[in-house]
């Protein structure tokens, strides 16, 4: 039995490096490249395995890039399901210009699912949905999936009281939202995207995520705000996160961070406001390592006391 199983259709193998200065034309000198497992819910595992959190992830991986995923997520000690595809795995770049303190982040396509790798990433999920309780399908849709995928796990999630969470966007988003989840966790721009209207106030956040919670689009809505904190609506409180203040190395995989330390801890049964001051904390984290490192158990128990808490 496995406490959380993520589903990444679409992983990557991220490559980071950094260089003094972004010129065009010329030859830079990059400074030693460093490779991490990457994708929405390869992040969530690789994060609620360094909490100390049971996991399982599962992807679909083919060629060298893929082969290298899979070791990396197994030399981080991230129990994962990897179902072999004949198409390469994508690769995305991510640069740090020194002088600027800038990053630059180059994210490839991914490869068309195949319909038989699709079945196979859905049938590895349908297994767990009996012994797991909670199920994490985090990241984008690669070409040739099911654009409902995340609606379909999150109708037989139901059907058997498992907990599905989903970090996604457009249609797939809309698809499980309409479904109905445990819990969502879009961005300020997602929610934007999903609704259509501006949302340029905090009144207008709550109002929205109040909305879906009452037509049980979701148990739980988690609005994250990158600079502004984070918002976490249910049925019986709404809560205000200010952000923490600190200097900002890079804001790769800070979502991936806040949810997988959201989840943890709500699978650890912390009050709800511990959970939100946690995920702030764990998403600030993020923002302090460079490159695709995520962020550290030790970085997010130093952070969480400095997270303010508002019930609005």
């Amino acid at each position: 039995m496995t406490d959380v199983v993520t589903l990444t259709l679409n992983p990557a193998l991220d490559l980071s490096t950094s260089v003094n200065r972004m010129i065009p034309d010329y030859k830079l000198r990059c400074k030693e490249p460093r490779r991490d497992p990457g994708g929405g819910g390869v992040n969530v595992a690789r994060v609620i395995s360094r909490l100390g959190g049971d996991v399982t992830a599962v992807y679909p991986a083919g060629g060298p890039a893929g082969a290298m995923l899979r070791r990396l997520l197994q030399n981080e000690g991230v129990a994962s399901h990897a179902v072999l595809t004949r198409q390469d795995t994508r690769e995305n770049f991510h640069v740090f210009e020194e002088e600027t303190k800038q990053q630059y982040r180059f994210t490839l396509p991914g490869p068309a699912l195949s319909r038989s790798a699709w079945r196979r990433c859905h049938s590895a999920i349908i297994r767990e949905l009996h012994t797991s309780k909670y199920i994490v399908c985090s990241g984008s849709l690669p070409r040739g999936a099911p654009e409902d995928a995340y609606a379909r796990l999150a109708r037989q999630a139901k059907q058997v009281g498992a907990q599905l969470v989903i970090d996604g966007s457009g249609p797939s988003l809309r698809a499980a939202l309409k479904e109905g989840v445990y819990l969502a966790k879009p961005s300020l721009s997602e929610l934007r995207q999903l609704t259509g209207q501006k949302l340029d106030t905090e009144v207008s956040w709550i109002k929205v995520c109040r909305e879906l919670v009452a037509a049980n689009a979701a148990h739980i809505i988690a609005l994250t705000l990158g600079s502004q904190g984070a918002l976490l609506v249910t049925r019986e409180i709404t809560l205000r996160a200010a952000a923490v203040q600190i200097p900002v190395v890079t804001t790769i995989g800070a979502g991936d961070s806040f949810l997988a330390a959201l989840v943890w801890s709500l699978m650890q049964r912390r009050p709800i406001a511990e959970a939100l001051r946690i995920a702030v904390a764990a998403g600030a984290g993020a923002l302090l390592e460079p490159g695709t490192r995520l962020c550290t158990r030790k970085d997010i128990e130093r952070l969480t006391p400095q997270v303010r808490i508002e019930e609005i």
